[in-house]
């Protein structure tokens, strides 16, 4: 029987509560690599982004996995940790979704963001689930890239493809 993975450290996650001014969201549905979740927090703690982390995780934020990533700016960044994916789609119902896959049809760059919403991205390995593209198909996005070429960009590449993106159109809330 497999068991449950130990709780995350508590002193290292946020409500959602605490990060109102936040000018996006990304979520990264149950990520499996620290150094891509590493990457993406980096970027988080230079823009004010608020990260969710849906479990279950293929790591643990502590110190040691931290290390790992080179995640050593944990202190900057808000992180909110959903145990799982249910518990996000319910908590966060009240914020507009972008949900990225390669299966969406909607380029990235026809999306009109705002101020709050919340980019979705889904594990290395699996993407996110295509029921949950199928409900939310308006709201999916995609990277376009030469077809047959690659699989999928790496998710750290994406989120930072996404997020800059998205801040651009905010017009670089906070930023300089």
């Amino acid at each position: 029987m497999r068991q449950s993975p130990p709780a995350q450290p508590q002193q290292r996650v946020a409500s959602l509560d605490e990060v109102p001014g936040a000018p996006l969201h990304i979520a990264l549905v149950e990520p499996q690599i620290p150094p891509n979740t590493g990457n993406v927090a980096r970027l988080c703690a230079a823009t004010g982004i608020a990260l969710h982390l849906v479990e279950p995780l293929g790591f643990r934020i502590d110190d040691r996995e931290l290390k790992r990533a080179g995640l050593d700016y944990w202190s900057n960044v808000h992180v909110i940790v959903h145990p799982s994916f249910a518990a996000f789609i319910e908590k966060t119902a009240g914020i507009r979704r972008w949900f990225l896959s390669t299966h969406a049809h909607k380029p990235y760059t026809q999306a009109d963001f705002a101020p709050g919403d919340m980019l979705v991205f889904g594990k290395e390995t699996a993407g996110l689930p295509k029921t949950l593209l199928s409900e939310y198909e308006a709201n999916c996005l995609r990277i376009p890239m030469r077809e047959g070429s690659v699989r999928s960009l790496n998710l750290s590449t994406s989120v930072g493809i996404l997020a800059y993106a998205a801040l651009a159109q905010c017009g670089f809330p906070g930023l300089q």
